[in-house]
């Protein structure tokens, strides 16, 4: 597989959350995820909320089988750990199924979407097993964060592999006065996580407007997980079309 710089994860919670609103079993997680790899898409990521309002555990197990097909991608696992999200991932392990990595959300059980990142100092004394447990699992963890670069070595300090940035600001921002000021905050974000010695990934309302000027701008970053958008993209354009244009942005 040919790879942009930075890895494109596509979220298919959206095609769950289609599926869900009947019982005949389309749109398949396991088709649009085949699809959106042959396509060139670095990895697939799911977050299984306690609810299964879209993802249900039968996805990641079917997720996970898929993607030993697939040993150069990767297989990211959304959640909060404090909730399902171990669970799943050590059920996962024990069937011999591959997660690479694991996203720590603090979301609420009941939250629409995520919508902020860990705090520190008061998260640090929860999260240290919590990363451990997930890290003897053979699972890189990477914490959901918001763009405040005094946070970062506290993150890795911590035991976080990488920290995800919590780009809504940002995209919120896109085309106003602010945007210039958001991509700032971001790129000094990036740029104090990797003098910790953090990899950088980043999600939440990215697109193909926004999705490349980012690229550009936030240095070292690794990975980006798109959902909301790239499948409202692909309802137009096809799974295949999509990921090539978000590969695009990402060159």
């Amino acid at each position: 597989m040919s790879s942009p710089s930075i890895a494109l994860s596509v979220n298919l919670n959206k095609v769950a959350l289609v599926r869900n609103t009947r019982h005949l079993g389309i749109p398949s997680l396991t088709r649009a995820a085949s699809l959106c790899l042959q396509a060139g898409a670095a990895g697939i990521t799911v977050h299984p909320r306690p609810d299964e309002r879209h993802i249900r555990a039968h996805d990641v197990v079917d997720l996970a089988t898929l993607m030993r097909d697939w040993p150069d991608r990767e297989f990211n696992i959304e959640g909060n750990p404090l909730h399902n999200l171990l669970a799943c991932a050590s059920d996962i392990r024990a069937r011999g199924l591959p997660v690479h990595q694991l996203t720590f959300v603090p979301d609420g059980e009941g939250q629409f979407t995520s919508d902020h990142g860990w705090n520190f100092p008061a998260d640090a004394a929860t999260l240290g097993p919590l990363i451990a447990k997930a890290q003897a699992l053979g699972a890189r963890v990477s914490l959901f964060m918001d763009a405040d670069a005094s946070a970062m070595a506290a993150a890795k300090a911590v035991g976080a592999d990488r920290v995800e940035l919590y780009t809504e600001p940002y995209a919120a921002a896109w085309g106003t006065a602010q945007q210039e000021a958001q991509l700032q905050r971001f790129a000094a974000a990036a740029q104090a996580a990797l003098d910790a010695g953090l990899g950088v990934n980043a999600g939440h309302d990215l697109n193909r407007d926004n999705l490349a000027a980012f690229a550009r701008r936030v240095p070292g970053v690794r990975e980006v997980s798109i959902g909301h958008a790239l499948i409202a993209d692909a309802l137009e354009m096809g799974y295949a079309e999509t990921v090539r244009a978000y590969r695009t942005c990402l060159v």
